[in-house]
């Protein structure tokens, strides 16, 4: 059955077998893992995936690729917006903690990122293919034009590696895009670390860019009567994330 990639979902669909084949090496599934595939549209990976670990659940949006994977059978198919989709539950309701893969859509895998950010607790790993251009803001280091609030809130949470990188002729259509394989793995969460100050205060810090943080972030300290030490003769992406993190910390157990 032909499908037509549709452009406001942002399918581009991985076609390159030797492709297909490095990233199910790399995921490495195993039979009895809870594993999760977000977009997996005409199911180039899903079925290798099954092959290897027996059962597959896909979150698929299109309503026209779900009944497709539904007739094809031996999956359980959510047919849902990835962003509004409970992680935690799923992970409750297949009894253990996830493995997340998928080929995400280039226009809101941001916002994805963001969204299983509040999930990671219930993730051993995530394995995705992503923009090249976001892959490198992911993992990037503080001075650089790269580093901002996607850096910060992600490598808080996970140590991220690219793993594989893909030329777009892998896909079909291409993309007129570079593109990588993250891994992503969860780190441990210290109790005393406070996810929605930090948050907050990185959006505040990288909310503009160019100028020191005593105009941005230093006002919004200044607004809570925050009376600790923190540089703010500086630019918000030459602070490294232990920083940050710290800096919520201070915040969370002020009076």
């Amino acid at each position: 059955m032909k499908h037509q990639a549709r452009k406001r979902f942002g399918q581009h669909f991985l076609s390159d077998v030797s492709v297909l084949d490095a990233i199910v090496e790399l995921i490495d599934p195993r039979p009895g893992q809870a594993l999760v595939e977000i977009g997996p549209g005409l199911g180039a990976l899903t079925w290798p995936l099954r092959e290897r670990c027996g059962t597959l659940t896909v979150i698929e949006l299109d309503r026209d690729l779900a009944t497709r994977l539904r007739a094809q059978g031996g999956l359980k198919v959510i047919e849902a917006d990835v962003l509004a989709v409970d992680f935690a539950a799923l992970a409750r309701e297949l009894g253990q903690p996830l493995r997340l893969v998928g080929n995400l859509p280039y226009n809101i895998s941001t916002p994805i990122l963001f969204h299983l950010l509040d999930h990671a607790a219930r993730v051993v790993d995530q394995h995705f293919m992503l923009q090249k251009e976001v892959a490198q803001r992911m993992a990037a280091a503080p001075g650089g034009k790269d580093y901002g609030r996607l850096s910060v809130m992600l490598q808080w949470r996970y140590c991220i590696d690219t793993v594989l990188e893909v030329p777009p002729q892998a896909f079909e259509p291409p993309p007129k895009v570079d593109s990588a394989v993250v891994r992503m793995q969860p780190l441990p969460l210290a109790a005393q670390q406070a996810p929605q100050l930090l948050r907050e205060l990185v959006t505040v810090a990288f909310s503009q860019r160019r100028k020191l943080l005593r105009h941005t972030l230093g006002r919004w300290l200044d607004e809570r009567g925050f009376g600790g030490d923190f540089e703010l003769q500086r630019r918000a992406e030459e602070v490294p994330v232990a920083q940050y993190v710290a800096l919520a910390e201070q915040l969370a157990a002020a009076p």
